[in-house]
């Protein structure tokens, strides 16, 4: 368990009690997952949320390594017979690992250095006398002299308050600067505006920072970190200084440690620290592009869903054909056809009111790819023939459904154990009928790099950007709650205290015993224990259990609580839910106990208002304009509604119905001035926008989301300009970051 130290630091970083932290770190220790310690724990924490105990956690995880690296390079000194008290004490007291590393820098094993050879040759006693202060004895040569300031250069370079005085100057003081690898090049690159860029380290935003890094990998751009060396330098002297390093009566001396300080910043430090600077910012960058991606990830597995309703999708095609498919309100797959709506429109007409009249969709989904207006255009105009000829005839609504990810999942190894006698592109009508009953259980078969949300997602950190999605899938997941006896092992796995295998073990249950009549029967299924029980029992729903609060977020360690709530209240648990005016009149307070606070019951009391709620708003389906389907019908001047697609740095993507998202850049967000994009829009809302300028030809619409638009001729392809000033003559145009 971590010490008072470690508890006080996490509390400091995330506004958390130490308490709190302490709390959060035994329920941890104990197996227990970040949602159940929100839902379910809300006493023993003191009622934080699961954004609040998941940067508890990841804070306790990093100084939990810390502690594991001060052990090892502690051991690695005491090896080498260096450790005492004093340099103990300092690896103890250290909670930055760029501090611990520079503690530990002297230490480290080296490979053959100048200063090494220096050292073998004899030259150390010299090098010590002019570190003291005295003049170098007469007749020491030039190759003498060179190899003591060797030696007193990476003496210099090796010491933590030099190296920490160097990295923090070229973080806070450092220009970043970009210029074309080949500038003789004639080709036409999206990398441009970067070709004579500079921009001071620390306030470069993500986005840019991370468009240069993907130039440089593209052998594009070519980039460094420059700074003023001279006020470091002096900065060097100042330290060594109080160290007596060269300071003695001799100028001589002193001019010697100069000089090796100057060959330690250029040749040692620099280089050295300028990596330090740029690693920590592509870090930065780097978490700053998850948690755009993270956030956007939420809102698109949180949108509306149209819910428990039969659903016929349409995968688009023109060459191949439009693949159809039926769901049933549960998603179950019933039939699939394919229809030529270009090539053979009535045919196509026949299939579509045929399938209507059969299997009664209440909606039809159509994909947004390649030919999408089209067809959703077709699929209107017949069921508006349908409903002419035979009124009696219920018409579903038709829904531009999108289709990112949805060949991905066809592709996948999921795909394949559900439907392994279907063709991709059925598996991928079927997706899409799916995401729109159900985005959340649909969208959690598919890699979330794939969906499409992201921004720089093949450029950051692998292994950050996959913990972070997850702990996204898994919040959203366990906050909408899951319906047991029809969830994918996907979806299942997802939920608090499951995982792959156990998912895979209660389909199978499930599948062997004719599914779940109550929560209680999780425990017949083989490896689910009473830990795991724990965890999930609360985030799992069963329509019709035998126990009412099976299908309500009431965990199964309350139900007992409520049975007494409903005793006390002269009726029965089944008769209690639902009925408001009885559940306002219990008086909580009559029910609080050592473990159970007011937190607890306002929540059993909200579930029994409205057992097993979904926390997600009420599905709307996106109006795309009908006589706007593709590039060429967009004009300047258009005021169109749109759905937000994805949220930048820079502003925000909005489908407007043409296969083309448009762009609202930030400074077009709103009439008032936004500093970030996601303040002002979400992934999934439908805002209604303005067409500034249309590229046909690069396939690019610049939007505008304000009341009033300045739609004034601007240059093709080219969005308004970013709230920052020109870069060596550029304007920061987003489209090139993409």
């Amino acid at each position: 368990m971590a010490g008072s130290a470690v508890l006080s630091r996490v509390s400091a970083e995330t506004g958390a009690s130490a308490r709190q932290v302490q709390a959060v770190e035994q329920l941890l220790a104990g197996g227990a997952t970040v949602p159940f310690i929100a839902r379910y724990r809300k006493e023993a924490h003191g009622n934080l949320d699961e954004v609040q105990i998941s940067s508890i956690k990841s804070r306790l995880e990093y100084y939990s390594e810390l502690e594991e690296r001060k052990s090892a390079i502690l051991k690695s000194i005491d090896s080498q017979g260096k450790l005492d008290d004093e340099l103990r004490e300092k690896i103890e007291a250290c909670f930055v690992k760029t501090k611990l590393e520079d503690l530990y820098q002297p230490f480290k094993p080296k490979r053959r250095t100048r200063a090494q050879v220096a050292k073998e040759k004899g030259l150390e006693p010299l090098a010590d006398s002019i570190w003291a202060g005295e003049k170098p004895p007469a007749g020491t040569t030039d190759d003498d002299l060179q190899g003591a300031r060797d030696i007193i250069a990476e003496r210099i370079a090796d010491m933590a308050d030099v190296r920490g005085l160097v990295r923090n100057a070229m973080a806070r003081d450092g220009v970043y600067k970009s210029s074309a690898a080949n500038p003789d090049s004639k080709v036409p690159t999206k990398f441009e505006q970067y070709y004579d860029y500079s921009e001071p380290i620390s306030t470069i935003p993500s986005h840019r920072y991370l468009a240069i890094k993907r130039g440089q990998a593209e052998k594009v751009l070519v980039a460094h970190l420059e700074i003023d060396k001279g006020p470091v330098i002096e900065r060097m002297m100042e330290i060594l200084s109080s160290t007596g390093a060269g300071f003695g009566r001799s100028a001589a001396a002193l001019g010697e440690v100069r000089l090796a300080a100057e060959d330690a910043y250029r040749r040692l430090l620099a280089p050295s620290c300028e990596i330090d600077v740029l690693v920590e910012k592509k870090f930065e960058a780097d978490r700053a592009a998850v948690e755009v991606f993270a956030e956007n990830l939420r809102n698109l597995l949180l949108a509306p869903p149209l819910g428990s309703k039969a659903v016929l999708a349409i995968d688009p095609g023109i060459r191949t054909g439009c693949k159809v498919a039926m769901m049933d309100r549960t998603g179950k797959y019933l039939g699939k056809t394919v229809i030529f709506p270009m090539q053979a429109e009535a045919e196509a007409e026949k299939a579509i009111a045929m399938i209507v009249a059969k299997y009664k969709p209440e909606a039809i989904a159509v994909g947004n790819g390649t030919a999408g207006r089209e067809t959703e255009a077709f699929v209107r105009a017949t069921l508006k023939k349908l409903a002419a000829q035979h009124p009696e005839v219920a018409i579903p609504t038709v829904v531009s459904v999108s289709e990112s990810g949805a060949s991905v999942y066809s592709a996948s190894e999921i795909a394949r154990k559900e439907f392994p006698d279907l063709d991709l592109t059925v598996r991928g009508a079927i997706s899409i009928g799916r995401r729109l009953q159900d985005p959340l259980a649909e969208l959690v078969k598919i890699d979330p790099k794939a969906i499409g949300v992201g921004q720089y997602q093949h450029d950051v950190q692998e292994t950050l950007l996959a913990s972070k999605l997850d702990e996204v899938v898994v919040s959203c997941v366990n906050a909408v709650g899951v319906e047991l006896n029809t969830a994918s092992a996907p979806l299942l796995e997802r939920v608090s205290g499951v995982g792959p295998v156990l998912a895979k073990s209660i389909v199978e249950w499930r599948d062997e015993n004719g599914g779940f009549k109550s929560r209680r029967d999780l425990k017949k299924v083989k490896g689910l224990g009473d830990k795991a029980f724990e965890q999930c029992a609360g985030f799992l729903r069963i329509r019709g259990a035998e126990n009412p609060l099976d299908s309500s977020a009431v965990h199964p360690e309350r139900y007992e609580l409520v049975e007494r709530m409903a005793s006390d209240a002269g009726t029965s648990v089944a008769a209690l839910i639902g009925d408001s005016a009885a559940v306002k009149k219990i008086d909580i307070r009559r029910y609080i106990t050592g473990d159970v606070g007011e937190p607890t019951l306002k929540d059993i009391l909200a579930e029994l208002l409205k057992p097993g709620r979904d926390p997600r708003k009420s599905f709307e389906p996106p109006k795309f304009r009908d006589d706007v389907t593709k590039i060429e019908d967009v004009k300047e001047g258009m005021r169109l509604e749109g759905v937000v697609t994805n949220v930048a740095k820079f502003g925000a993507f909005v489908d407007i119905g043409v296969h083309q998202d448009g762009l609202v850049h930030i400074s077009e967000l709103s009439d008032t001035f936004v500093s970030d994009p996601s303040s002002a829009v979400k992934v999934g809302d439908r805002i209604q926008v303005t067409v500034l300028s249309v590229d046909r030809e690069r396939g690019r619409i610049s939007l505008s989301a304000k009341s009033k638009a300045d739609t004034r001729p601007q240059q093709a392809g080219t969005a308004k300009r970013e709230a920052s000033p020109k870069r060596n003559g550029f304007v920061c145009n987003p489209f090139a970051s993409l």
